[in-house]
Order: structure tokens, then C-alpha cells, then sequence
């Protein structure tokens, strides 16, 4: 099944991406010097962290979007991009579901990151005399009721960890912003708050990109493989082309869709399953999925991160929140 990386786009036979075999939260951390892996913001976003736990020893490029981090790699500019795909809280990333398609890059591995945002401000500023917070949209709506119990204004920037850094050049004592402890720590911020998020469970995560595909081995452990697929125009063609998903036992843990051309009549799907394409029932399945399919692509196959089983254990037991008790 695997194919070329220039045949990716041709036909639609399940094609093939790519997975790097690691240990821990996200792929093993590399030793190379000189090395870098690209992520979208500036020093000291959620991205940037994410790129630090995952890989100790690379060098971060921060990149003003999600364009310049593929093409970073694209490029040899950078040798990973650490990509958000969905958070626990707000759900799926805008744009990613239409640029990975066409990204020419592979799926490598997954990092999640338990996001926790900080309330932070000037030197010699406090919570008496902070009025306004910026912060990225989505973390002021992750964090509306701290903000309401301290009677404080969201104001929308581009980012958090720019948030900070506006705050820190405006020496504004009236002014704080949301963002990480890593951002603190780079603009010389005081953190006011800690963990300001309403939702424990709040948590990110990231699919880790290569130029090279690097699958990971049948046999090896859990693995997660995630494809793109189109099914053909005809009558019941998802409900056939996922069929044989379930007779063959493979568990699909999701799956998206999103429109393609403005015709609101084309539409792709984006799916996770667990199990390699070299098994024989999720090879079944794939064979199925294609013959009532127009295009599927697989874009990587890659150790399942270890918080995935930490984290249905807490769920089964109850120990995962879903709300800050006392809020």
C-alpha cells in the first residue's frame, strides 16, 4: 500500500504518510544541533511550549502563521512544525482541516499540552490596579469567569504570547494579558493569577509535521492513522464507504467534514482511527473506503500518545472535571 511521496495525490487507493517512533507525550526528542521545528505565533505562545516538551533539544522558529510553518519545512528551513489541531474546550482549529491536505508534508507524531493561562502584567501592577486583559479569542473565552469575578475587559488580539508583549512595551499598570508562563518568563511579566481556565480538562493538541515520511512499525504499539477522504457522488456513499470500519472492528475515534470549492456540494472528510494500515482488518477497511471513494490519502500513521490511555483512565474513573469546583 505504501506509495511514493510523488504519487500522493493520483488515485483513490488509501495513500500513504508518514510517523517517527517516540517515547513519552509527543516523538522522542532529537539530539541534532542546529536543528529547528517551526510553530505558528510568537516566543512564548501555547505552540511554542508545546515544541519545548516535545522536542527538549530543537530550536523553535516562530512564524506569523500557518502557511510560513509548512513552508518552513517545506523549505529545510525547520525539520518539524508543531501544528494545533483541536482543543478540548473550542473544538478544531480553523484552516488546518484545508491546508493539511495540500501541505505535501507528513503527519509524524501528536503532542497534547494541558493549557494552562496565566493572568499576567507589569512589574509593580496587581490585580487592583489592572482594567483591561488581551489575549488570543479563544483563551479570554476560556478563562470569562475569572474575568467577570475580577470585573475586567477582554480586549481580542492576534495572540497570547503577543499579548504579552504589547503588555510589557506599554508599561501600562492598567493593562495585563492571558497567556503561558513561558511568555511571563520572555517578557519579564509578573503572573497575577495562575491557571485562570475555567475547564480543568482543558488541553490542546498538536500533530507534529516532517518533509520525509517515517511510518511507525506494525507491531510497535498503539498507533493512530489519520487520512482525508471524498467519497463518490452516489446514493449512501459515507454510510458505505465507513461500513467497513465497523464490520472489520477498527474503531474510529473521529471524525470531520468541511466544504471544498464554495459549492457547499463538495465535501471532505477528516478522520483518526486506531491500528496501522498494515493490519489486516484496517487494511480491509481502507479497501472498502476506497472503492466508495473518489480520493483518500492517508496523511500519517504514528505512536498514539501515552496521555490518550491517561486520559480515558481518568475519564472511566471520574477524576477528569469538567468544571473548576467553586466557579
Amino acid at each position: 500500500m505504501t506509495m511514493s511521496k510523488s504519487s500522493r495525490h493520483s488515485s483513490a487507493a488509501p495513500q500513504r504518510g508518514g510517523a517517527v517512533t517516540g517515547a513519552g507525550n509527543g516523538p522522542a526528542a532529537t539530539k541534532a544541533t542546529g536543528e529547528r521545528i517551526a510553530y505558528q505565533g510568537e516566543p512564548g505562545a501555547n505552540s511554542h511550549l508545546a515544541c519545548r516538551e516535545a522536542y527538549r533539544d530543537l530550536d523553535g522558529l516562530a512564524c506569523p502563521t500557518f502557511e510560513e510553518v509548512l513552508h518552513a519545512v517545506r523549505s529545510g528551513e525547520a525539520r518539524y512544525a508543531m501544528i494545533p489541531i483541536e482543543n478540548s474546550v473550542a473544538g478544531r482549529v480553523a484552516d488546518i482541516h484545508h491546508l493539511l491536505p495540500d501541505a505535501d508534508l507528513y503527519i509524524v507524531g501528536e503532542h497534547f499540552l494541558r493549557v494552562r493561562h496565566q493572568l499576567m502584567a507589569i512589574p509593580g501592577a496587581g490585580l487592583n490596579s489592572i482594567k483591561r486583559v488581551l489575549s488570543h479569542t479563544h483563551a479570554l473565552g476560556q478563562c470569562r469567569k475569572k474575568l467577570s469575578e475580577l470585573g475586567l475587559v477582554p480586549v481580542p488580539e492576534a495572540d497570547t504570547a503577543g499579548s504579552a508583549r504589547v503588555v510589557a512595551e506599554a508599561k501600562d499598570p492598567e493593562l495585563a494579558a492571558i497567556a503561558s508562563s513561558l511568555a511571563a518568563e520572555i517578557y519579564g511579566l509578573d503572573i497575577l493569577a495562575g491557571d485562570v481556565e475555567d475547564e480543568l480538562h482543558n488541553t490542546t493538541r498538536f500533530v507534529i509535521l516532517a518533509s520525509e515520511p517515517d511510518d511507525a512499525d506494525p507491531g510497535s504499539g498503539p498507533v493512530i492513522t489519520t487520512f482525508i477522504f471524498r467519497v463518490r457522488n452516489v446514493p449512501a456513499a459515507l454510510y458505505k464507504a465507513l461500513g467497513g470500519f465497523a464490520t472489520n472492528g477498527v474503531n474510529m475515534m473521529k471524525l470531520e467534514s468541511y466544504q471544498l470549492e464554495g459549492t457547499f456540494n463538495a465535501t471532505m472528510f477528516h478522520s483518526d482511527i486506531e491500528g496501522h494500515p498494515a493490519d489486516r482488518l484496517v487494511r480491509l477497511a481502507l479497501e472498502e473506503l476506497s472503492f466508495f471513494s473518489s480520493e483518500v490519502k492517508v496523511l500519517g500513521t504514528y505512536p498514539a500518545s501515552p496521555y490518550r490511555a491517561k486520559a480515558a483512565h481518568l475519564a472511566a474513573t471520574g477524576q477528569i472535571p469538567v468544571n473548576r469546583r467553586g466557579r
